[in-house]
């Protein structure tokens, strides 16, 4: 894709709003050549990039310019792509959410916590946008905008550099327009192991989870179709239903998260606790209830639910299961659920969001693909196919953004 200059990424934000810097000159490449030449992008404003400032989506005025990029920052720049800015996060990637709008459908949420990078990529603005997934704050902005979105497997992408919230959650991935540019990314960070397998080889799980929530009818029959063109290219296709294994890895998903997220955030409630708002510190109260020992149970708990989930799934290439329980939600005021993505965040399984159709109102709609830990590659190299035979979108074009009636909408 063509890559905007400063000034019509500028006046391309002026009603999405998913910058929150910009700066007054273009970043220069570090090299001409690489995988990655000639690419810019954004980075989540969890995470440094030298010269500009990082505040989490806070009020935090007067931060000083990061001195150092984040290492995956520094890896890409190696790659010889061009970090253009900071993107807009929720407050510290949790749940307030900032004012980013949906590109797609300006009066919805572009989902959190992730917001900006998801809209910046929806719109055009940039090749591709660095995100943070705890909870679904990758997969879920990326259902609702439309694009590819990738949370590696836990531990895949080095963290130095940002703001680590939950130490055994917290995982970073990017947005996309396409599969074969994510999978382009992730050979930067993970090496690259065998051919993809071809559809008509492929064993795939479907995961409805109604336990994590009901679906609207749109987003069941998304999942429905895929299914059905999978099967009908020569895909092995089994619905499952693994019952109370959600509901209790979402439990323990929320305890974990809680916990760890208070401690993390604790040292910015005592020196600036006027940056917090009111979701931010109710989590906060919540985390720091919880005990060690509740904690270190929690833990144990998760063990369990691993070997269990790998036991229902090991004999499986990849399982299809929602994003979202629908298309975005009117309102900027909530950035919806991530039920559906919160078990393969507790797991550390590598999850990809696969945009597939839209509903009548022009909101996208797709499916959630996830593999067993340690199949990123695999995952990425399948879902290029996969994503050819379920990709049933119609031809529609981003919101005309500075057009007059574009805030109305």
């Amino acid at each position: 894709m063509k890559q905007p200059a400063l000034n019509e990424i500028r006046q391309l934000d002026t009603d999405v709003r998913a910058w929150v810097f910009l700066p007054e000159e273009e970043t220069p490449s570090i090299t001409e050549r690489g995988l990655l030449s000639g690419l810019a992008f954004g980075v989540k404003d969890v995470m440094d990039v030298r010269g500009m400032p990082t505040c989490h989506g806070a009020t935090l005025p007067g931060m000083p310019p990061a001195r150092f990029d984040a290492a995956c920052v520094a890896m890409l720049r190696a790659a010889g792509a061009r970090p253009v800015g900071k993107t807009v996060t929720a407050e510290f990637a949790f749940a307030a959410p900032g004012p980013t709008r949906n590109p797609r459908h300006l009066a919805h949420t572009p989902g959190g916590s992730s917001s900006g990078s998801a809209a910046a990529v929806a719109a055009g603005m940039v090749s591709f946008a660095l995100g943070t997934q705890t909870g679904g704050s990758i997969v879920r902005p990326a259902a609702y905008t439309g694009v590819v979105g990738f949370k590696p497997g836990f531990g895949r992408i080095p963290r130095s550099g940002m703001l680590v919230l939950c130490d055994s959650l917290d995982t970073i991935g990017w947005f996309t327009q396409d599969v074969g540019l994510s999978l382009k990314l992730a050979s930067v960070f993970m090496a690259e192991h065998g051919a993809p397998r071809p559809v008509e080889a492929l064993s795939l799980a479907v995961l409805p989870c109604p336990q994590a929530g009901k679906l609207s009818e749109e987003a069941r029959s998304c999942l429905q179709q895929a299914a059905d063109d999978l099967r009908a290219r020569g895909a092995q296709v089994q619905w499952l239903d693994a019952g109370t294994l959600v509901t209790e890895t979402l439990e323990v998903h929320d305890g974990i998260m809680a916990y760890e997220l208070s401690r993390s955030l604790l040292p910015v409630r005592q020196a600036e606790p006027e940056a917090l708002r009111a979701q931010t510190n109710a989590v906060i109260d919540k985390g720091l209830a919880i005990t060690l020992a509740d904690y270190s149970n929690l833990a144990q708990r998760r063990k369990a639910l691993s070997d269990a989930w790998s036991d229902l799934l090991s004999r499986y290439d990849a399982v299809l299961t929602p994003s979202a329980p629908g298309a975005a939600l009117a309102g900027l005021d909530r950035t919806g659920t991530s039920a559906f993505n919160r078990v393969w965040s507790l797991l550390g399984w590598p999850a990809l969001h696969l945009p597939a159709c839209e509903n009548p109102q022009g909101l996208p709609l797709g499916v959630q693909c996830v593999a067993l830990p340690g199949r990123d590659m695999a995952l990425l190299k399948m879902a290029d196919g996969v994503h050819r035979v379920i990709d049933r979108r119609l031809t529609s074009a981003v919101a005309q953004l500075s057009s007059p009636t574009a805030s109305a909408r």
